[in-house]
């Protein structure tokens, strides 16, 4: 046994994302030499036997059906919520309560005033939180980061940004929490990723003009009936960043054929960059500073010159993976924890995206730029 303090963890939710947070934690003991010994201690699902099956196959030494005495376990000190987003509020507000550091996947909730409650409950209680988005964590978008605030690109003139899929693409489709009016979405989905990356390469943006569309009227309910669908198919927004800078960002769940185009362009007066999530490990790099004639844009493959990727592998090119990244925002969410660097994505940062989100739709219905608050 280690000799480093033990943080007990308790899962609420076992689906794909509770599935990739286990995988998380358990790389993130493997690969990184963390302040703390973790211990997945309680999981918690909606039947005894669902949460027995998931604590066989996850690894728990613990099942409930019953995740309020989870959160009230003095046992416990990490609650992690992967339940569906309406029940965020509700569960996390409970383990703030009970003193827990909490760990939910985003969207944080479904509306920016239930974020803003949850994230002044984290802040009156001084516990540490943390809001799913991964993706940030990637060696490649840190690496884009660093080279636009070195300057490498000159003054930004412009930013593209779009995550598109296509699990919304059939009409036949079933309704879904995800088409509730309240908090639900393509844009507050999966444009909220693009907003995070927007803002995590080039600051605040200070205005917005969205353009929110519903293509698919009507979806069968499960129950022989039709049930009407008014959030966004496809929300889009023009940007105008604090830094003068401009762009626009897309969020796309009926893009037919694309399984995760998380993908931004930014232009400079020196040089662009381009990626895109569906091949992450790569970062493409223009530099007018190159010979004419020898112009174009160059790959930068992930290696262990881009940390943490050696701590996952040895070799450049060999690449790391989604659960990577969530190991990778683990490490970093219980190094916050144990006081060693602020916050990573917090609830605070998790309200910021809900408030652009809505910032967005509010624009869109009233057609008009609208400024972000604070």
């Amino acid at each position: 046994m280690s000799d480093k303090p033990v943080l007990r963890i308790g899962l609420i939710g076992t689906g794909f994302m509770g599935k990739a947070h286990v995988f998380g934690f358990a790389s993130a003991q493997k690969v990184f030499d963390l302040p703390y010994h973790l211990e997945l201690h309680t999981v918690a699902d909606v039947t005894e036997d669902a949460a027995a099956r998931a604590a066989a196959d996850f690894g728990f030494a613990h099942a409930t059906a019953d995740w309020r005495s989870m959160v009230a376990d003095p046992q416990i000190d990490v609650i992690d919520i992967t339940a569906p987003n309406a029940l965020h509020k509700e569960m996390a507000l409970a383990a703030i309560s009970a003193g827990k550091h909490v760990y939910c996947e985003k969207p944080l909730a479904p509306l920016a005033s239930d974020a803003r409650q949850m994230a002044d409950a984290a802040a009156a209680k001084g516990v540490k939180t943390q809001v799913g988005f991964n993706y940030l964590c990637n060696p490649m978008l840190r690496l884009a980061r660093e080279m636009i605030a070195a300057g490498e690109l000159g003054e930004i003139r412009g930013y593209r940004g779009l995550h598109a899929e296509d699990y919304m693409a059939d009409a036949d489709g079933p309704w879904t929490f995800r088409h509730d009016p309240a908090g639900g979405g393509a844009l507050a989905d999966i444009g909220s990723h693009a907003l995070a990356t927007a803002e995590f390469l080039l600051g605040p943006i200070a205005e917005v003009m969205g353009d929110c569309i519903t293509m698919i009227g009507q979806r069968p309910d499960g129950q022989g009936n039709m049930r009407a669908v008014t959030v966004d198919d496809v929300g889009r927004a023009f940007l105008r960043f604090a830094n003068g800078a401009q762009g626009s960002i897309e969020g796309n769940w009926i893009a037919t054929g694309r399984k995760m185009q998380h993908d931004f362009e930014v232009y400079g007066t020196k040089g662009a960059l381009a990626f895109s999530q569906e091949r992450f490990n790569e970062l493409h790099f223009y530099s007018t500073a190159d010979a004419p004639g020898r112009r174009g844009f160059r790959r930068i493959a992930a290696s262990p010159d881009h940390p943490p990727y050696g701590r996952f592998c040895v070799a450049p090119g060999h690449q790391i993976g989604f659960n990577d990244l969530k190991a990778i925002e683990i490490e970093g969410y219980l190094r916050a924890i144990a006081g060693e660097i602020p916050e990573p994505f917090g609830f605070a940062a998790g309200l910021r995206i809900q408030r652009l989100v809505e910032t967005i739709q509010r624009s869109s219905a009233a057609r008009q730029w609208m400024a972000v608050t604070a």
